[in-house]
């Protein structure tokens, strides 16, 4: 099965996230085997923390010695001197190698991350896939695992600052006065009482509106990019630029609330913390402590130092909150990934016999209560062709979704030779289904990977051969190095070129059961041969469904299947369904008169007899 294409997005909600029971190791399971690891950082963290308390007691105490009436005691002195020259090398070298280890666990943890996140996108239902902008999922792989680095690398280091050295500077501030402790401890009760505004439920509601307006933004400059030489042939820039500017204009107003709410509590906090409040407190308590004769003047040193040591670690802390809520929503994001379990295997696998292909009764929902398919009962015959018809929207891509099992159906079931899929396991499923896409995305791999992908242990003359079929061989020659040249490289191809390696691939594949969803939609010659040639191999034993919408595709078919708001309401040759007069017939008509218009009077498509 062709799985590396991405099936076209499908603007729906999720289906209870597959009603999703965990597919793999969740974030937490995974941050265990780094445990140890996270604690070795705090640890040298802690040591450094501590040791940096000794250059400023050493400041204390040698103040204190040099104010203090009498000789001075020199080899106090000195030792002193030493001491707090200990202190500094060690916090020094604690601290760097803390932020070395800190540094390199958060690459092994952002590794894990991505490890985990893209064997779960492997395992995942298509269908899910298909549901998804690529922004969101590349927002989710790169940024919010991203996201995680400042609770790992820096949050030990602010922790340890903010629960550590306060309660060690208290304890040797209480010893000099506990008066003067405690007026020192003013800004930081001040500061500590506005971190709860910080996390109101409408704090936390407007950050997750920032995340969503930026996972929109992501998303609507993936497809715009995507889409610039549609935008630059046919001059749809008003429509394309639309959804950025409205997602841009989105984003403006999240933030602007986001900023008005957070503004006033920062500036609070900011205020509070800083030098010049905290030394007019530690001042004017002092003061007033000395002047009545309740302190000597050298303790006011010790606040004076110790008393900015205090609130600098809440600042820091302070500032890095938003770091780790983010952190903290990336992995909610990252979790949700993880969480998407796979269609589930069956436990005793049957093999199916023979590749005829049944619909029963076959119901689908992505939202509950809103069903996209209904009712449908389809059997398709091996060695035909049923070309499925509708206006958009009626389930047609939903409905040949089903057939290599992309979605489980929500009630009835989907057989292939007399075995519900469900029963069939998903190796041997693709090995009798294959699927091409209409919305063709090829790896960043040479032309003959790219057309084995779905058969690796081909040889160079199997892709030779199904590149000829598909129409794409000379077109290959023309490249830089043939078959060895990487596409997205050195190479880019059509969207008509790129579909006929798609085709090429699901004809190496030689599958008996063969699903085309608008296979000609990048229309050129070469591709529509290429579609005519996969639809007659196999000696005419395979079965095939395609969405069609050209006269050609359609006027070729043994059963054309109608369908209307998820229900099959015609069904039969083209020529009986053409003489029936009914919704085929108009919509034959449709079609007839644009290719006129399109082709100058001359209708492309034959009639079907």
């Amino acid at each position: 099965m062709t799985t590396t294409d991405l099936a076209e997005p499908i603007e729906r909600k999720d289906a209870d996230e597959d009603a999703g029971a965990v597919a793999g190791p969740s974030v937490a399971r995974l941050l265990r085997p780094h445990l140890r690891s996270f604690a070795a950082v705090v640890i040298l963290q802690v040591i450094g923390a501590l040791a940096g308390l000794a250059p400023l007691l050493a400041v204390v105490e040698l103040g204190r010695t040099l104010l203090s009436p009498g000789p001075i005691d020199h080899a106090h002195v000195r030792t002193v001197v030493i001491a707090g020259a200990a202190g500094l090398l060690v916090r020094l070298l604690f601290t760097a190698a803390a932020a070395g280890a800190g540094h390199l666990l958060d690459n092994r943890v952002q590794l894990a991350f991505r490890r985990q996140l893209a064997a779960s996108l492997e395992r995942v239902p298509i269908g899910w896939l298909s549901r998804r902008r690529t922004g969101e999922l590349a927002k989710v792989v790169g940024e919010d695992v991203s996201a995680v680095h400042p609770f790992i690398a820096h949050a030990p280091g602010e922790l340890v600052a903010a629960f550590v050295v306060p309660p060690v500077s208290l304890v040797y501030l209480f010893t000099v006065d506990w008066r003067l402790t405690l007026i020192t401890l003013i800004p930081v009760v001040l500061a500590m009482a506005l971190i709860p505004l910080l996390m109101l439920p409408a704090r936390t509601r407007e950050q997750e509106a920032y995340d969503a307006a930026m996972g929109r933004i992501a998303g609507s400059v993936v497809e715009f990019v995507q889409g610039i030489s549609v935008v630059k042939a046919f001059g749809g820039a008003e429509r394309a630029h639309r959804a950025f500017l409205t997602a841009a204009d989105d984003f403006v107003g999240v933030f602007s609330r986001w900023v008005r709410g957070m503004s006033v509590i920062a500036a609070g906090m900011q205020l509070v913390l800083s030098p010049p409040f905290v030394l007019l407190i530690v001042l004017i308590g002092g003061t007033a402590l000395i002047t009545s004769g309740g302190l000597a003047s050298a303790d006011l040193l010790p606040f004076l130092l110790l008393g900015l040591g205090l609130t600098a670690p809440v600042a820091a802390l302070g500032h890095g909150f938003d770091d780790l809520q983010s952190a903290g929503r990336a992995v909610g994001r990252i979790e949700d990934v993880l969480a998407v379990r796979p269609l589930p295997e069956p436990a005793h696998p049957r093999a199916p016999q023979g590749h005829r292909v049944e619909l029963r009764d076959v119901r689908f929902a992505y939202d509950a209560g809103r069903e996209v398919l209904r009712g449908i009962d389809l059997v398709l015959e091996p060695g035909t062709v049923t070309a499925v018809v509708g206006p958009s929207g009626s389930g047609k891509s939903t409905l040949v979704q089903l057939l290599p099992r992309f979605f489980d159906p929500t009630h009835g079931s989907v057989l292939l030779g007399g075995v519900d899929l469900r029963e069939i396991g998903s190796r041997e499923l693709y090995r009798r289904v294959s699927f091409v896409f209409q919305d063709v995305r090829l790896l960043r791999a040479s032309v003959a990977d790219n057309i084995a992908s779905a058969v690796p242990q081909a040889g160079r003359d199997d892709v030779v051969r199904v590149a000829r079929l598909a129409g794409v061989h000379d077109r290959v020659l023309r490249l830089p190095r043939g078959y060895d040249t990487v596409l997205g490289q050195e190479a880019k191809l059509s969207g008509g070129e790129a579909q006929r390696i798609s085709i090429a691939r699901a004809l190496l594949a030689d599958t008996p059961v063969l699903v085309l969803d608008e296979a000609t939609s990048f229309a050129d010659p070469q591709t529509e041969q290429a579609v005519r040639r996969a639809l007659a191999m196999r000696g005419g034993d395979r079965t095939v469904v395609v969405i069609a919408h050209r006269l050609e595709t359609i006027a070729a078919a043994d059963t054309v299947v109608v369908l209307e708001d998820g229900a099959i309401v015609e069904r039969g040759s083209p020529a009986d369904l053409l003489a029936h007069g009914g919704r085929f017939a108009a919509l034959w008509r449709s079609h007839r008169s644009a290719e006129i218009e399109t082709h100058g009077g001359v209708p492309r498509g034959e009639e079907p007899r």
